[in-house]
Order: structure tokens, then C-alpha cells, then sequence
């Protein structure tokens, strides 16, 4: 199947650019409510696999065991920017632990914010693996590992237990059998592959855990209200994924790269995944919102509206265009 086209890219009365995509939008039960595209294509969810990493953390009890905050639940769904609210919470999280940033298997990178990053050059600091977007996922793993009396050595490997546990804990809640196909992810870990269609199941499980057996069920709720209660540790400043938060008390975004994005909408009962065949995260951005614009999860006005329609602006910021999601493609 060709996908259709998710966001058109316009300037002044044209057309300029296009991106295709699908979109899938599900219940618990796995009753697809949208479904655009073709939602049984196998895909990488890279990062908006993180609310589902973070379950077993505390289904098994290890978040309890070592006391994890709610931010720390947070940070262990985030692609965080990098921020000190970010690394310094991560960092004393390690501490309690008995770990430290020479214990993660991300690497370094550049901080997303961009006025941390300039004021860690003027000051000569380098970064680390801490600012790794991915850092507080990785001390989640971490964390289970200790709470699994397994070796934190080797916990970013598929067969460590950790992964394991990540892996059945996925295949559970999106309903489908493993064992699953994987790819590497820029971080290190695994990422394991599945349908769109899946991975909004997954998502609709844990907008709507009734049906789950009740330490999992708990679980859900808890990673879900951790990530509502604060996204500004989810993404970070002017991120699309805390602006979104902020905008609609009572729902949960997570974008992954390659023009991947999940919703979690527990007030719909539903999940969302949603893929640009480009992998454009400008493209991802506009059709996640267009589709909680859609749906009724958020209000058409604000960060949605912006992201809906977001403008093309020349070097004199005089908007030339806008991306927006075709007329009637997500009724």
C-alpha cells in the first residue's frame, strides 16, 4: 500500500512539498477507531517506546524499592533537552542507586536546549552521556536491574534481563507474540519492531489499563500521571511534546525519531502512533496534533493550532506558507 499524504507543505498558492505517512488510532481491546494508511506496516517506535520501557520499572516493584519520585518516573519516559532540571534530577537518581554516568551505555550528545548548550561552551564544560536525551530511560533500566538482582553490566544487551523484561511487557500489551523483530537505537538498547496498529494498542492499554492485572494496571496509571503531572521533564522547553501537555490537562505525548509520535489519551480510552514515511519530525509534529484536534483531546487553539498549522516563514518572518494535514483526511 501507498501511504496517502499526512501534511502538505505549502508556499504562497502552491503545494511545495509533501509527506506520507499512516495513523492508527485504537482502544484496549484493539478495536482501531483510525486507521490511515497502512497501520500493519512494521515499524521502529523508537523513542515513543518509552512509556512502555518505563512499566516494568514499576510493575516489579524496583521503583518502590528505591523510592522513585514521580519526576523520576517522568525522566524514565523522556527524550529529555539536556537541561539542569533534567541532569540534575538524573544524576541524583544514579546516586541512590549506587551508579553514576560512567554506568550508561548512551553516549554523549549536544543538549537539545540550545541556552544550555551555549552556556556549557562559554563555561568549558563538556557534555555527557548524562545530556543524552535518553539518560533517564537508561537509569530506569538501571534501576530494574538492580531491582531484578541483575547485573547493571550489559543492561542496554537483548538478552539481559531487563529487555526481556521490556520485550514481554510490550508483546503483553500490544497483544501480539514474540519473539520480536529488533534494531538498535540510537542510544544503544534495543528497539523492538511492531505494527502501527500494535503500538496504539499498546498506547490504548495504558490509557485504559482495566483490563490488565492489577500490579501492571497500577503501573500504567503511574507512568501515564507521571508523565501529565510533569512534562516539562517528558521533552523541555518549547519542545512540541511539553507544549502539548501543557496545553490539555489529562493526556500523554511521546514523539520518537523518524517522524514517529504516540498519544495516550485516557479520558478517550484510546492510543494513537502515528508514522511519516520520511521520517520528518516537522510532518510527525503537525499530524499528531491535527489528530488530538480531530479526536477532541485538545482545544483547536494554542500549541495545537500552532503545530496543526504551522507557518513557513521567510528570513524576515513574514509567513510564506503553512504545513497542515489535508481537508478530511482524519474524519
Amino acid at each position: 500500500m501507498t501511504n496517502p499524504v499526512l501534511v502538505e507543505v505549502t508556499r504562497g498558492p502552491l503545494i511545495e512539498s509533501i509527506h506520507r505517512g499512516a495513523v492508527a488510532v485504537s482502544d484496549a481491546k484493539g478495536r482501531l477507531r483510525i486507521a490511515v494508511g497502512d497501520v500493519e506496516r512494521a515499524v521502529f517506535p523508537r523513542s515513543a517506546l518509552k512509556p512502555i520501557q518505563a512499566v516494568p520499572l514499576i510493575e516489579s516493584g524496583a521503583a518502590e524499592k528505591f523510592a522513585l519520585s514521580d519526576e523520576e518516573i517522568a525522566l524514565a519516559c523522556a527524550s529529555h533537552s539536556g537541561q539542569p532540571e533534567h541532569t540534575g534530577r538524573i544524576a541524583s537518581w544514579q546516586q541512590r542507586i549506587g551508579c553514576t554516568v560512567a554506568d550508561l551505555a548512551c553516549g554523549p550528545h549536544r543538549p537539545m536546549h540550545e541556552a544550555t548548550a551555549t552556556a556549557m561552551i562559554r563555561s568549558g564544560e563538556k557534555w555527557t552521556p548524562l545530556h543524552n536525551n535518553c539518560s533517564g530511560k537508561h537509569t530506569g533500566f538501571m534501576t530494574l536491574a538492580r531491582g531484578l538482582g541483575a547485573p547493571v553490566e550489559g543492561y542496554q544487551r537483548v538478552d539481559h534481563p531487563v529487555q526481556r523484561l521490556v520485550e514481554t511487557t510490550l508483546t503483553e500489551m500490544a497483544a501480539i507474540s514474540g519473539p520480536l523483530p529488533w534494531g538498535v537505537d540510537g542510544c544503544t538498547v534495543p528497539n523492538f519492531v511492531l505494527s502501527l496498529g500494535a503500538l496504539a494498542r499498546a498506547m490504548a492499554s495504558l490509557a485504559d489499563p482495566h483490563d490488565l492485572a492489577p500490579a501492571r494496571a497500577a503501573a500504567c496509571r503511574r507512568v501515564v500521571e507521571s508523565m501529565i503531572a510533569y512534562p516539562e521533564l517528558v521533552a523541555g522547553t518549547g519542545r512540541p511534546c511539553t507544549q502539548l501537555m501543557q496545553q490539555a490537562a489529562g493526556i500523554a505525548v511521546k514523539t520518537g525519531a523518524e517522524g514517529v509520535y504516540v498519544a495516550i489519551l485516557p479520558g478517550l480510552g484510546l492510543g494513537v502512533a502515528l508514522k511519516i514515511d520520511d521520517g520528518a519530525g516537522r510532518a510527525a509534529e503537525t499530524a499528531i496534533a491535527s489528530v488530538l484536534i480531530a479526536l477532541g483531546a485538545i482545544r483547536d487553539e494554542g500549541a495545537a493550532h500552532l503545530l496543526a498549522h504551522a507557518h513557513v516563514l521567510n528570513t524576515r518572518n513574514v509567513q510564506v506558507g503553512e504545513r497542515r494535514v489535508p481537508a478530511g483526511l482524519l474524519r
